[in-house]
């Protein structure tokens, strides 16, 4: 079976980094689409950056120019590096692994189970 498991949350103040690191298992990794969601007290999960298999990306408007997903299909890892950090950056943030697009969906959805980003002085 496929696992994520996220690990490099923790707190930081306004202006400083971290690196969030998404390890997956089994073997579905190369072929899968990879995204970072984060969900907020009181809000609803949002996207904030995906990677498909090719390396290409897309990011939340809100995190542009701020934060880069990366990917090596060799170790099975995700990366979301997230710079100038922000207090409504403050979350837990959700590795998510999206199947091939076939017959009008989605072949698998998997999601690690989160770690937490807090943003405060």
């Amino acid at each position: 079976q496929v696992q994520l498991v996220e690990s490099g949350g923790g707190f930081v103040q306004p202006g400083g980094s971290l690196r969030l690191s998404c390890a997956a298992s089994g073997s579905i990794f190369s072929i899968s689409t990879m995204g970072w969601y984060r969900q907020a007290p009181g809000t609803q999960r949002e996207l904030v950056a995906r990677s498909t298999s090719d390396g290409s990306t897309n990011y939340a408007d809100s995190v542009k120019g701020r934060f880069t997903i990366s990917r090596d299909n060799v170790k099975n890892t995700v990366y979301l590096q997230m710079n100038s950090l922000k207090p409504e950056d403050t979350a837990v943030y959700y590795c998510n692994a999206e199947g091939p697009w076939r017959n009008y969906r989605y072949q698998y959805d998997y999601w690690g189970q989160g770690t937490q980003v807090t943003v405060s002085s």
